[in-house]
């Protein structure tokens, strides 16, 4: 689960042309979800018809063997490790095949009751694969679609948070790149964690002056966030930048004396052009092509 190249010119695209570029990430959960579900029913397929068992153990067999990575074997019990490591402070591949098949003796318990009292409705899943047609009792489909949907979960909430840490730095860089920043006024190597802080995090970019370095904070997050902005704020930042940033966000940054950025106000990128000067780092204000130029400066990061 990674996001290519290619997505994150894509959203440092979007996001400097001051356009959502949730769509990049939507696009591509649904690519890589889709892909899993055609995967997952022809192991489903294969698994069924080798199975010599007309119980549910043909799908413990086959989805939860011990020799499957965790991160399958979670899934295929209808969990996820992050699930599995809240729960018990640890995502060992023991402690994942622990929870995993006690989690999915407790849904196929779940299941089984469920159909008891619903009896009026019938289900069966069918995949036909190269001729052959398979058939999932009622049971065995809701478990089949209980694990299509933790997946989608799983791959929502990973691509999500990894979207924005992803494109950061190079979002910075294009930003310095278009007003062509000198490389000896940023330093974009101390994007890694910052073990000489209190708190170990990550420390996104720096501007540089004379000596001075300016942090510079970025968070590709929406108007519902704006405890993210808090935290941000307080931890000493000189820049922020961000993809929507609500009034009370700007309010808090010109009282505190943060250099704000929020890119989808119209032609929001130019506000980068007002903090430079601000912070009199050498540049020259741009006036060209987004169109144009964003392509070759893109080109020349990746």
């Amino acid at each position: 689960m990674t996001l290519t190249d290619q997505i994150v010119k894509n959203i440092i695209t979007r996001v400097v042309k001051s356009q959502d570029y949730r769509i990049e990430i939507v696009n591509l959960i649904n690519a890589e979800f889709l892909q899993f579900a055609v995967d997952f029913f022809k192991k489903i397929a294969y698994a069924k018809l080798d199975s010599e068992e007309i119980t549910i153990d043909w799908y413990k067999k086959a989805f939860m063997d011990e020799n499957l990575p965790s991160d399958d074997i979670a899934i295929n019990s209808g969990l996820n490790k992050k699930t599995i490591s809240n729960m018990y402070g640890t995502a060992t591949k023991t402690i994942v095949i622990e929870a995993a098949n006690e989690h999915f003796e407790s849904l196929y318990q779940s299941i089984q009751s469920l159909v008891e009292m619903e009896k009026e409705i019938d289900l069966t899943l069918t995949i036909k694969m190269k001729g052959v047609s398979v058939d999932l009792n009622v049971s065995e489909s809701l478990i089949v679609i209980n694990t299509l949907a933790v997946k989608r979960a799983a791959l929502r909430g990973g691509l999500w948070s990894t979207a924005g840490k992803s494109a950061e730095k190079y979002l910075m860089l294009t930003l310095c790149k278009l007003y062509q920043v000198p490389e000896n006024n940023y330093d974009a190597s101390h994007f890694v964690k910052d073990k000489g802080k209190k708190v170990d995090r990550e420390i996104d970019f720096y501007l540089l002056n004379n000596g001075k370095k300016y942090l510079c904070e970025v968070k590709l997050m929406g108007k519902g966030n704006p405890e993210s902005a808090d935290a941000i704020i307080a931890r000493d930042t000189n820049v922020f930048v961000a993809d929507t940033l609500s009034q009370q966000n700007k309010n808090q940054c010109d009282q505190l004396g943060v250099n704000w950025i929020a890119l989808r106000d119209k032609d929001g990128y130019k506000k980068f052009g007002v903090t430079l000067e601000n912070l009199g780092i050498p540049h020259t204000n741009y006036n060209g092509d987004l169109n144009i130029d964003l392509p070759i400066i893109l080109d020349e990061l990746f």
